[in-house]
């Protein structure tokens, strides 16, 4: 189904795209209106075999798993790293960030949506909120160490262990929650 909203998808936007370029004093207007109608016909198309695929129950079960983990391996890392880091030179900061996190904030990015499949948007957006922060707060780390600051890489690696610590908690609220 999906392949067939991608085929309307395109077909929608050449079939316009060569009516449109044919005369060029006249449009066909009848020819392009039924192109327009693919074209859109293939984006719903699209759009409902994605939203279904993404609602199947195994899919938002592995997916919440896989958020569940994902962020507490960041947690259990940036707690290492913050606890290491009077040992750690400031150059080398950012080296570590990018060993340590892009899986786990990729795997956990990925399968966001399933929050809000599950619990629904105020709960995706308070999760998310915090997440966000907790990875704006990681990138200042890797810029800081960049530059060599060291207290902002300290005080920044603090913030975002609080805010990824703080988005793992809340996302343990949420299960007895939805379970009540």
């Amino acid at each position: 189904m999906k392949a067939l909203g991608y085929l309307l998808i395109v077909g929608g936007f050449l079939g316009g795209a060569l009516t449109a370029v044919l005369e060029t004093e006249r449009v066909y207007w009848e020819i392009f209106l039924v192109a327009i109608v693919a074209g859109a016909a293939g984006v719903a198309l699209v759009r409902l075999t994605t939203l279904r695929a993404a609602r199947e129950a195994e899919a938002l079960a592995a997916n919440i798993q896989n958020i569940r983990q994902s962020l507490t391996r960041v947690v259990e890392n940036i707690t290492t790293l913050n606890r290491e880091k009077e040992s750690i030179h400031p150059y080398d900061f950012r080296h570590r960030i990018d060993e340590l996190f892009p899986v786990d904030l990729t795997t956990f990015v990925e399968a966001r949506e399933a929050i809000g499949h599950l619990y629904g948007l105020q709960a995706y957006a308070d999760v998310m909120s915090i997440f966000a922060s907790g990875e704006r707060y990681l990138n200042r780390v890797w810029s800081a160490s960049a530059d060599g600051y060291i207290h902002e890489c300290h005080t920044y690696l603090g913030k975002a262990r609080e805010q990824f610590t703080a988005a793992l908690d809340k996302l343990h609220e949420l299960e007895p929650a939805a379970q009540a």
